[in-house]
């Protein structure tokens, strides 16, 4: 291990092994590894769990070949038996980090650091770890009747009837006052509050007051409608010319939010880090969620996406890299919306090694070099591209993609029809029956 002269001063040691390590003369390493792609894929060689597998191209192959040829290493690699990334119980854990733990085997690929992990394994950082997002359906266009009242939010509206409402029993008592002081003409309710109505539809009446106070009143008044007026005309246009959506869900609150919805996610998941963070975390609405979700495999998830009231939670290039490969048209639209707001439950993912093993070091350092060079960061997404091209070309989905997924509405100029104003027709048949009310109760009363 070391040479030297007995009659010499004590040499330093910090070098010791540092040729071994630099070349691993063809040492014969034991690998554990789960599917996760583009970090980790590969295909099974047998149907018994724990047995050999065949790995295929992905980030954490790249750093193998790389690693192997620069250190002179050679590896035999299996899929972990139990299909688990590793969750403690009293300190002991399952999984791929069980065996680790166990020492079984030497290092794992893919997989993220806890503190209970680290408590037990080497941690080599290899690239940054994607988040979760929400997958559901795109949101689909509101109904064109419903335009009309859109403009203004529920409670502006109401607003602007307490205004009217108020603005008209002010004036009233203003001219109640007059009369009551100088003994002028007065004003009674009804009139003073129609025209309140009547000026807010740009259509006023003439002018009630005689005063100097209700011209007051009634000046400000018109100036508010003035605006108002401006307001929801012009945004009525806008409403009438792109017709408007149902809104994204983007967090877990908005899926709590939304009646009878379901959300679930797949087995694999809530085996690792994910399964900690839905099970110990505090906030009671991931609790909820966590509570109710659930298990189901990725094609039947994304199918129940499909047929709506249903969002599918998993990892945001997992799932992006199969809706591009199997839901995509020619154009690259897709039925499928992922939230632009993700939830970030890890650091990093990397590789775990082994306590003491003499190669982590240097491990360690090749993954930091890769990734400061840019190489890691390349990789990813050369992974990502190659993958969904073959998938593709495979599956020749260009051809089977759905017609609806190519229609592009928003692009071409809207000729509005009746369909768009169905509502001014509802409100004006709503305003003749209160009308016709009204008169048989005046001519009953009268």
């Amino acid at each position: 291990m070391y040479r030297g002269s007995i009659t010499s001063l004590v040499s330093h040691t910090e070098d010791l092994l540092q040729e071994q390590l630099s070349n691993l003369m063809g040492h014969k390493f034991r690998v554990v590894a789960l599917r996760h792609f583009p970090f980790m894929d590969y295909q099974t060689v047998t149907k018994e769990p724990g047995s050999a597998i065949i790995p295929t191209d992905c980030m954490d192959t790249r750093f193998l070949n790389i690693f192997s040829a620069k250190l002179n290493f050679t590896y035999y690699i299996y899929e972990q038996r139990e299909s688990q990334w590793g969750v403690p119980t009293d300190g002991v854990f399952d999984g791929m980090i069980g065996e680790l733990q166990r020492e079984e085997t030497d290092f794992c690929l893919i997989a993220a650091p806890t503190p209970e992990r680290l408590r037990v394994t080497e941690y080599a950082r290899a690239y940054p770890s994607t988040d979760l997002v929400i997958v559901s359906l795109k949101p689909t266009l509101l109904p064109e009747f419903w335009a009309f009242f859109r403009p203004f939010k529920g409670e502006l509206w109401l607003g602007l009837l307490v205004s009217v409402v108020v603005w008209g029993v002010t004036l009233w008592l203003l001219q109640r006052a007059w009369h009551w002081a100088s003994g002028g003409r007065g004003q009674d309710f009804i009139t003073a509050l129609m025209y309140g109505w009547g000026a807010l539809l740009q259509t006023p009446p003439s002018d009630p007051s005689v005063n100097v106070s209700g011209q007051v009143l009634v000046g400000w008044w018109l100036v508010f409608c003035l605006i108002i007026g401006t307001a929801f005309t012009s945004s009525l246009i806008a409403h009438l010319t792109v017709q408007e959506k149902s809104p994204t869900l983007e967090t877990f609150q908005d899926l709590l939010n939304q009646q009878n919805w379901k959300w679930g996610t797949e087995k694999w998941l809530l085996s690792g880090v994910p399964l900690e963070y839905f099970s110990r975390h505090f906030d009671p609405v991931v609790q909820q969620i966590y509570k109710k979700m659930q298990i189901l495999p990725v094609d039947e998830a994304l199918k129940n996406v499909a047929q709506g009231s249903f969002s599918f939670i998993t990892f945001k290039e997992y799932v992006s890299i199969i809706i591009a490969s199997r839901y995509a048209d020619s154009l690259g639209n897709t039925p499928f919306y992922i939230s632009k707001t993700s939830v970030s439950m890890m650091a990093a993912f990397g590789w775990c090694i082994r306590k003491g093993a003499p190669f982590y070091p240097r491990f360690s350092q090749l993954m930091r070099r890769l990734e400061d060079s840019g190489v890691t960061a390349y990789w990813r997404q050369d992974v990502i591209a190659r993958r969904v091209r073959e998938n593709r070309e495979t599956a020749a989905l260009q051809a089977m993609a759905p017609e609806i997924y190519t229609a592009n509405e928003d692009k071409r100029q809207v000729v509005l029809g009746l369909n768009h104003l169905k509502g001014a027709f509802y409100l004006l048949l709503v305003g003749c029956g209160v009308a016709f009310l009204i008169l048989v109760g005046e001519n009953l009363v009268h």
